[in-house]
């Protein structure tokens, strides 16, 4: 079994494991670190804080009670459908690739493709536009920040044309 560590396209640290279990069936799975408590602390209090100071000047307590029904409303969806602890992607060989998704909350997707609905897997670049919320769109253009990226993509065949691709 490899571990090497890499970033991801926002610089944070991921790591990839291969795996052999056969000579026809190989396991690539990707990791990142666990959410961090101290961030969640900090984004929390943030928001709690400025909530209480909109409530200091209002005297309105509905304001204070949204903010923290919205930030664990929102850290409960974020958990739940956003935050990846590890993906997997397993390559048996003459019956398929299997996907598999697993989110912090314990949730789990798994999707698996059949080798005779596969036409091809490639490893395809894209250009990853960088810009932030608070730029507008002449610094956006001036900046030009940009990085090339790298993914796994499995062609599909289109069942109504075989030599044509989903």
């Amino acid at each position: 079994m490899e571990d090497e560590t890499f970033t991801d396209i926002s610089g944070k640290a991921i790591s990839l494991s291969c795996q052999d279990h056969s000579s026809l069936c190989k396991e690539f799975v990707v990791s990142v670190p666990k959410v961090s408590i101290g961030k969640v602390m900090v984004y929390t209090c943030c928001v709690w804080l400025l909530a209480y100071a909109v409530f200091f000047f209002t005297e309105n307590t509905a304001v204070l009670s949204s903010a923290i029904f919205i930030t664990l409303v929102g850290m409960m969806l974020h958990i739940h459908f956003v935050k990846v602890d590890h993906e997997t992607l397993l390559f048996i060989g003459s019956l398929g690739i299997q996907l598999s998704s697993s989110y912090a909350s314990g949730r789990e997707t798994t999707t698996f493709i059949e080798m005779g609905k596969i036409k091809d897997i490639v490893i395809n670049e894209a250009i990853y536009m960088v810009r932030t919320f608070l730029q507008p769109m002449w610094v956006y253009a001036l900046a030009r920040r940009h990085q090339i990226i790298y993914y796994l993509c499995v062609l599909l065949k289109d069942p109504s044309e075989p030599n044509a691709v989903a």
